[in-house]
């Protein structure tokens, strides 16, 4: 049996609304040598129907009790045969050439373990939303990562399994089963694994032109939750710690800066500018070269705050519904 060039590993869990446009656009790809594992997490809802309703024999469904995206990932990648592994969340949407690009990128850059691109952000209708994830691309440091984190979101990635398979270790309470994603976060998984692979793997990690990821923004979602979203990277940067100390004390509280910024973004996108003020100005207070180092993004964060403590959040909202749309 010839086996597929890329794995593309679907978690499935509660996403009837959205998994068939999912499957439809791998399906969809101008590359055409892959295979898609879809695993089934345990979920009470029309999703696995919607799925086995597609007869292309690419597919493969892998069943599994609840375990969270971080286990169905790793049960995905388990069961990956391909020299490349995509990750694809079943609320999302690839680019047709997605694949392509990315299959090319790595074939033609030995050295690359991670490749991605930007991402549009789409609302729960699909509607594209007027911001988008543009990230550095070209080769990217660890800094870059713990930062910035270029690769932006778990649907963004094709990774050469071998880079993929130095982060591997076995379940600390279930021996018998591997893992690559840490499934003690519910959130900040993706940058845990990211900053791993880069600093204590040295990784390289790369990035192609085009938003080739339509990333979906889910009011309600987890990510909406900006205590918990805190809390799961504060983890993330311990974690870190205790492998890497002198490089979370020269980056640390840079990081944690430009993630107390992105919460103040997101805080100002729910419509809480108390909160939001708080962030920002944590973020400033810690480190102040984020003034200089991105002056555009954090002067506009911090004119929206003020702008909507003196609006109110409705009439901001309002204002701002032609960006935001059914995400706001």
């Amino acid at each position: 049996m010839t086996l597929p060039k890329i794995s593309v590993v679907m978690p499935i869990y509660h996403v009837e609304k959205f998994v068939g446009e999912a499957v439809r656009s791998v399906l969809d790809q101008t590359f055409a040598d892959f295979e898609l594992i879809c695993v089934d997490d345990g979920g009470t809802d029309a999703s696995m129907d919607i799925v086995r309703g597609f007869s292309d024999p690419r597919i493969r469904i892998v069943c599994q009790a609840n375990r969270g995206l971080a286990g169905a990932r790793n049960t995905g990648i388990a069961n990956a045969r391909g020299e490349f592994v995509a990750l694809l969340d079943s609320d999302d949407v690839w680019h047709p050439e997605k694949l392509a690009l990315h299959y090319i990128h790595l074939m033609a850059n030995r050295e690359v373990g991670v490749s991605y691109a930007g991402s549009r952000m789409i609302d729960q209708n699909g509607n594209v939303l007027r911001v988008a994830m543009r990230p550095k691309t070209g080769r990217v440091t660890a800094k870059d990562i713990i930062c910035r984190n270029p690769v932006g979101n778990g649907s963004a990635p094709v990774l050469r399994r071998s880079a993929l398979d130095l982060a591997v270790f076995p379940h600390p309470e279930e021996p018998s089963r591997t893992c690559w994603f840490d499934e003690s976060f519910r959130q900040s998984e993706d940058i845990e694994m990211w900053i791993r692979l880069a600093v204590k793997h040295e990784v390289v990690f790369a990035g192609i032109d085009g938003l080739l990821t339509d990333y979906r923004i889910i009011p309600g979602a987890l990510s909406a939750n900006v205590v918990k979203q805190y809390l799961s990277w504060t983890k993330m940067l311990r974690k870190l710690r205790g492998y890497a100390p002198e490089f979370v004390e020269q980056h640390g509280d840079t990081a944690r800066a430009y993630q107390l910024r992105y919460l103040a973004r997101r805080s100002v996108q729910l419509g809480n500018f108390e909160l939001a003020r708080d962030l920002m100005s944590k973020a400033v207070g810690l480190q102040p070269r984020i003034l200089a180092e991105e002056p555009r993004k954090t002067v506009i964060t911090a004119g929206a705050i003020a702008a909507g403590t003196i609006l109110g959040a409705d009439r901001f909202t309002g204002i701002m519904r032609p960006f935001l749309r059914n995400a706001a």
